[in-house]
C-alpha cells in the first residue's frame, strides 16, 4: 500500500526528497536568533517553576496563541490553486483591459473554490451554493472577478444580504441549524425561488470543484479604447464536464472524505491533470438594456442565451497547488471593486454593495495592510499611492515619498486614460421596493423547459426532504410559492410533505435521490 499512496498524502516526504542532500535549516526564534533546545522549557531545577527570560518558550506561545484568524464569514471552507488565463479570441473591440489584449497572451491568476454557509470545518460534500473566485494578476492591478457556480443568487438587494446569511448560519440561542430560519427567509423572499430551485436540482451538490462552472454572476461593463461602454456577464465553462454527486455519495463522503473537495482537487493538479475552464462573455449594450423584459441588472435572472449569446474569450488552466494552504489559501482576498481599466461596475445593487463589504471585511479579518501579502499584492503593478502606516506594513512605506496630493515633488500623478467611463443618471433617490419584480417567469422555464421529468421529480424530493423539518405555516408559504411558479411544482412539493407530516416527523434525515450527471443537457447550456 505504500508505494500506492496519493501524492496529498505524501506531501511531507516529497517535500524532503525536494531537498536532496540538503542540510536542515538552522532552527532559530521569529527574529531569526538560533535555538539550542527545542524541547525542554526553562526553569529553576528539574522541577521548579519556568523563567519569564526563556524567549523560546514566549515566542514560540505568543505567536501559537495568535496564530488562528478570524475565518470568513461566509465562504469559510475552500480550496485554491494557482494557474493561467490564455487569450485564445479578440474582444479588443469590447474591453480595453490589458488582460485581454492580444490572442495568446498569458495572465497569471489565482483560483479559490468555496462552500458558503458552513464553518471552515465543515464538509465539502453538502447542499450549498460554491464561491468561483478568480485573481488575474494584470499589469494594471488585480482583477478580482468573485462569483459562484450558478448564473443567479437568492436576493437582488445587497441590504439583505446579512439577514440572508444569519438565517442560512446557526441559530443564535441554539447553535444549530434551523430549517425554521431557512425556509422563513427564503418563503418572505420569493425572488429566492429561482436560486433556490438550482440549489436543489441534481447541481446543489457538484462532483467536486472541477466538474462545476463558474459565473461572474453580476452584470459588468466593458470600455474599449474608444471609450465606448456595453454591459457584460463572465462564465467559465469547465472542460472536464459537469458532474453531481447522488445524495447517498455525499453523505458518504461527509463521514469518510469530508475535504473532498480539497483532496481531489489537490491531486489532480499534483498529478499533472490540470484543471481547465473556457471563458466566455455576453454582451448587452445599453440600446438593449433599455428594452430589456427585465431589470438587466437583477442578480436573480439570467440573460437568454438564444438572445445574448456565448461569445468565447479564453482558457483558465490550474497548474499549481499552494505551496503553503495557509500562506495562499486562507489569506487570499477577493475584492470585486480591483476592476482595472476596461472593466467597470454596473449598476446591480449585490455588486454596488460587495464593492464595499468585501474589501471591509479583509481590513477587518487580516488586517489595513493586506494588499501588502505576496498572494494579494498585485505584483505585475507597481503600487504608488498616499496610503502609508498600519498594522504589519512589512514593505519600505513607499520610503520618502511625499504621502500627501496634489505636493510639488514629482510623487504620484492621476491617469487621465484611466479615467471611469461617463454615464448618465436622472432619476429620484429613494429606497426601492424591488420585491414585486417578476420572480417567476425563469424559474417557471427552469422547471417545465431545463429539466427533465426525472429532474423535476427528484428537485421535489429534494426540497420536501428539506422543507418538512420547517413549521407547517411555513411549509404552506413555501408550497405557494412554488405554485406561483407552476402548479405542478407546488402540488408535487405538497404532495411529498403531507406523507411525511402524516407519518410524524422524523429525526434522521431522509434519503433522496440525485442522478449522477456527467453533462449538463442541452436544454441546461442554452438556458445558462
Amino acid at each position: 500500500m505504500a508505494d500506492k499512496r496519493e501524492k496529498c498524502h505524501d506531501q511531507m516526504k516529497l517535500w524532503k526528497e525536494s531537498r536532496g542532500n540538503q542540510k536542515s535549516d538552522v532552527l532559530t526564534t521569529g527574529g531569526g536568533n538560533p535555538v539550542a533546545d527545542k524541547l525542554n522549557i526553562l526553569t529553576v531545577g528539574p522541577r521548579g517553576p519556568l523563567l519569564v527570560q526563556d524567549v523560546v518558550f514566549t515566542d514560540e506561545m505568543a505567536h501559537f496563541d495568535r496564530e488562528r484568524i478570524p475565518e470568513r464569514v461566509v465562504h469559510a471552507k475552500g480550496a485554491g490553486a494557482f494557474g493561467y488565463f490564455e487569450v485564445t479570441h479578440d474582444i479588443t473591440r469590447y474591453s480595453k483591459a490589458k488582460v485581454f489584449e492580444y490572442i495568446g497572451k498569458r495572465t497569471p491568476i489565482a483560483v479559490r473554490f468555496s462552500t458558503v454557509a458552513g464553518e471552515a470545518g465543515s464538509a465539502d460534500t453538502v447542499r450549498d451554493p460554491r464561491g468561483f473566485a478568480v485573481k488575474f494578476y494584470t499589469e494594471d492591478g488585480n482583477w478580482d472577478l468573485t462569483g459562484n457556480n450558478t448564473p443567479i443568487f437568492f436576493i437582488r438587494d445587497a441590504i439583505l444580504f446579512p439577514s440572508f446569511i444569519h438565517s442560512q448560519k446557526r441559530n443564535p440561542q441554539t447553535h444549530m441549524k434551523d430549517p425554521d430560519m431557512v425556509w422563513d427567509f427564503w418563503a418572505l423572499r420569493p425572488e429566492s425561488l429561482h436560486q433556490v430551485s438550482f440549489l436543489f436540482s441534481d447541481r446543489g451538490i457538484p462532483d467536486g470543484h472541477r466538474h462545476m462552472n463558474g459565473y461572474g454572476s453580476h452584470t459588468f461593463k466593458l470600455i474599449n479604447a474608444k471609450n465606448e461602454p456595453v454591459y457584460c456577464k463572465f462564465h467559465y465553462k469547465t472542460d472536464q464536464g459537469i458532474r453531481n454527486l447522488t445524495v447517498e455519495e455525499a453523505q458518504r463522503l461527509s463521514a469518510e472524505d469530508p475535504d473532498y473537495g480539497i483532496h481531489d482537487l489537490y491531486e489532480a493538479i499534483a498529478n499533472g491533470n490540470y484543471p481547465s475552464w473556457t471563458f466566455y462573455i455576453q454582451v448587452m449594450t445599453f440600446e438593449q438594456a433599455e428594452r430589456f423584459q427585465f431589470n438587466p441588472f437583477d442578480l436573480t435572472k439570467i440573460w437568454p442565451h438564444k438572445d445574448y449569446p456565448l461569445i468565447p474569450v479564453g482558457k483558465m488552466v490550474l497548474n499549481r497547488n499552494p505551496t503553503n494552504y495557509f500562506a495562499e489559501v486562507e489569506q487570499i482576498a477577493f475584492d470585486p471593486s480591483n476592476m482595472p481599466p476596461g472593466i467597470e461596475p454596473s449598476p446591480d445593487k449585490m455588486l454596488q454593495g460587495r464593492l464595499f463589504s468585501y474589501p471591509d471585511t479583509h481590513r477587518h479579518r487580516l488586517g489595513t495592510n493586506y494588499l501588502q501579502l505576496p498572494v494579494n499584492c498585485p505584483y505585475k503593478a507597481r503600487v504608488s499611492n498616499y496610503q502609508r502606516d498600519g498594522p504589519m506594513c512589512f514593505n519600505d512605506n513607499q520610503g520618502g515619498a511625499p504621502n500627501y496630493y496634489p505636493n510639488s515633488f514629482s510623487a504620484p500623478e492621476v491617469q487621465p486614460s484611466a479615467r471611469e467611463s461617463r454615464f448618465h443618471v436622472s432619476a429620484d433617490v429613494a429606497r426601492y421596493n424591488s420585491s414585486d419584480d417578476d420572480n417567476v417567469s425563469q424559474v417557471r422555464d427552469f422547471y417545465t423547459k431545463v429539466l427533465s421529468e426525472e429532474e423535476r421529480q427528484r428537485l421535489c424530493e429534494n426540497i420536501a426532504g428539506h422543507l418538512k423539518e420547517a413549521q407547517l405555516f411555513i411549509q404552506n408559504r413555501v408550497v405557494k410559492n412554488f405554485s406561483d411558479v407552476h402548479p405542478d411544482y407546488g402540488s408535487r412539493i405538497k404532495a411529498l410533505l403531507d406523507k411525511y407530516n402524516a407519518q410524524g416527523r422524523s429525526k434522521k434525515p431522509v434519503k433522496t435521490y440525485i442522478q449522477h450527471s456527467a453533462n449538463l443537457t442541452a436544454k441546461d447550456k442554452s438556458n445558462l
